[in-house]
């Protein structure tokens, strides 16, 4: 057994059994080569089977330097995935990993916006050229669907049901999801598509992405981050702005009128409602005003 068709045969059995994205997939790939390394300057070049948990101290140890505690927390994770795997496989009977804890991160949760906040950005967009159009259309759908930057770049016409009201996204794991469209973005989008995309000639296989750039390639996740980032300057927002904030001010922003988590949690995409709880924070005065109405003592 060798450590590159060992890594072949885990990556390809997150990707098929688990449904990974591409990110997750690179980033598990990444954490075990580092493994690979490390093993190999150390001269020894164990195979994966009979890797003990000191020689896995030792190499967190020396990752623990150089690297955050959430990226840590990330590589004990991919560790632990792989060396699950290879008990699977029966490849070994143990897992090296079973000693080893993460390290406590803290959750930040992102910054988020107001409405007024939105309705400023959105404002400050220049519509005399048509990636104006293209960029408000763009933030609107964002921050009224609560998309993933992923889903919205990767949105195809063929997913449009506006007839019915809902687009089709794709999300993590690549599964797709409908989600409930405003009439408002409904028509932006409509406009965007009969004004600006129709003068596009689409790059190839590229025909059915909705947003393109002006090459008629869909856009990167880049590009929306450096839309956003100049709105940002532009309205002198002093809060950090991505797309991830909008999709976290769409989900608070229902919340905090009266949502349902587990509604929240379906149009998220979420896997399970553990992480829409975390995403979707009530805000501390609200929680208190809250208490103070409703609590059993409060009247009496």
């Amino acid at each position: 057994m060798n450590w590159e068709q060992v890594l072949y045969n885990f990556i390809l059995f997150i990707k098929i059994e688990r449904g990974l994205t591409d990110n997750s997939i690179n980033s598990y790939k990444t954490d075990i080569k580092k493994l690979i390394k490390f093993i190999k300057t150390l001269k020894i070049i164990p195979c994966p089977a009979f890797i003990s948990s000191e020689i896995i101290k030792l190499f967190i140890y020396q990752e623990s330097k150089i690297i955050s505690a959430r990226s840590q927390a990330r590589l004990i994770s991919s560790l632990r995935s792989f060396f699950n795997y290879l008990m699977f496989e029966e490849y070994r009977q143990d897992n090296p990993m079973d000693l080893i804890e993460s390290p406590n991160v803290s959750k930040k949760l992102p910054d988020t916006l107001t409405k007024k906040e939105i309705d400023t950005l959105i404002a400050a967009i220049d519509l005399s050229h048509p990636q104006g159009e293209r960029n408000k259309t763009i933030i609107e759908t964002i921050y009224s669907c609560g998309l993933r930057v992923s889903e919205l770049i990767n949105l195809q016409l063929s997913d449009l049901f506006f007839e019915e009201g809902f687009i089709r996204v794709l999300g993590k794991g690549n599964k797709h999801r409908f989600v409930p469209i405003h009439h408002t973005t409904i028509q932006r989008i409509n406009l965007y598509i009969k004004v600006i995309r129709s003068e596009i000639k689409p790059y190839k296989d590229e025909e059915d992405i909705v947003f393109l750039n002006r090459r008629g390639k869909r856009l990167s996740r880049q590009m929306i981050f450096i839309i956003l980032n100049d709105l940002a300057k532009k309205i002198n927002l002093n809060k950090k702005l991505g797309p991830h904030t909008l999709r976290h001010s769409f989900a608070t922003y229902l919340l905090k009128h009266g949502a349902d988590l587990r509604a929240i949690q379906q149009l998220l995409g979420h896997e399970s409602i553990t992480t829409t709880e975390i995403y979707v924070h009530l805000d501390k005065n609200d929680l208190r005003k809250t208490v103070e109405k409703f609590h059993p003592r409060g009247n009496g």
